[in-house]
């Protein structure tokens, strides 16, 4: 019992002797991990990434480089001052009163203004940019997520990785794509056979500066097809032809339907935007036993010897069928008046 007694202060002295120098040690070790990790996130040609500390004396930091000197044809820093994000009297700018100025958009700039263009460590929301193209486009939802903006996540365009800065241009006195006269040219850049379609004989007068894409679309996002402004097909159309809307007291099915089940909506070769020309474009349904579905060919024509011209020239079944989209008349059963 004496020697157990005497064996375990004996332990517990050579336990107390082996912990010290560790103890000692962790201290000294904290400093040195802490060192290894911000070497580990210092950003470089090889490692890029935002920095975490902003400049002192915000925008006048960065006109010290990005002066007159550094612009291009194409792009003028001291644009943003045109701009409404260069407002300072419109608290919701970035330039206004106690807020970030150009760090709001570009990310902090310490580390860039203090190692330059050589280090990949600044917002530039250029295609080449380091950073991913949500992470672009976070900075511009971090101020714009009201109204339109909030379907963008649900978008076409965020899908497909398109860039708020590949539509929008910031540092100019009115954005091209905000304009009606030059707005359909900044979607054409993507869309070139609408821009096709809107050339053709007949089509909704955007090439005439009367209609714009925004005015059917919503470009940030929808949960209707093609992202249309309006739930259905038929309500954004109805938005202008409020006269189809009806209800009528002779109803034509397809009308109520949809309208893309005749026409077409950006331009086509045919009058009234139609997909295809009369009688063709009826017997596609009217196919009943009777009238409606004599098939008409070329052999009907002036000339063809076939007889029944009138079922093909002209308005070809509207030159009797009239109200196509529907009819109020008490005889209008037949669509004829």
């Amino acid at each position: 019992m004496s020697i157990v007694k005497s064996v375990v202060p004996a332990v517990l002295l050579l336990a107390g002797l082996a912990w010290q120098p560790q103890a000692a040690a962790q201290p000294d070790e904290q400093p040195a991990a802490a060192a290894a990790a911000d070497a580990e996130t210092e950003p470089t040609e090889q490692s890029p990434g935002l920095g975490t500390h902003y400049t002192e004396k915000g925008a006048d930091t960065c006109l010290e480089c990005h002066d007159e000197e550094a612009d291009t044809p194409t792009f003028t820093t001291a644009g943003i001052f045109k701009s409404p994000h260069g407002q300072r009297r419109d608290p919701r700018t970035p330039f206004a009163t106690g807020h970030l100025q150009c760090e709001a958009c570009h990310g902090p700039g310490a580390r860039h203004a203090t190692k330059g263009h050589r280090t990949l460590s600044i917002n530039n929301f250029k295609s080449t940019s380091f950073l991913p193209v949500g992470q672009r486009n976070q900075f511009c939802l971090n101020c714009h997520q009201e109204r339109a903006r909030t379907g963008w996540h649900a978008g076409a365009h965020e899908r497909g990785g398109v860039a708020c800065t590949d539509c929008h241009q910031l540092h100019v006195e009115h954005d091209p794509v905000l304009a009606k006269s030059t707005e359909p040219q900044v979607c054409f850049r993507c869309h070139a056979q609408q821009r096709a379609e809107f050339q053709k004989a007949w089509s909704h007068p955007v090439r005439f500066g009367s209609m714009v894409c925004s005015d059917c679309h919503n470009q940030h996002g929808s949960n209707a097809v093609a992202l249309l402004n309006k739930p259905t097909v038929n309500q954004t159309c109805y938005t202008c032809h409020a006269d189809k809307r009806g209800p009528m007291l002779w109803e034509h099915a397809p009308v109520v339907e949809d309208c893309t089940l005749c026409h077409t909506p950006h331009g086509s070769v045919r009058p009234a935007l139609l997909n295809k020309s009369p009688p063709l474009l009826c017997q596609q349904c009217h196919s009943v036993a009777g009238h409606p579905s004599v098939a008409r060919t070329g052999a009907g024509l002036p000339g063809g010897g076939g007889g029944g011209s009138i079922f093909l020239i002209a308005g070809s079944c509207t030159n009797c069928h009239s109200q196509v989209h529907g009819s109020n008349h008490p005889a209008g059963a037949m669509l004829m008046r």
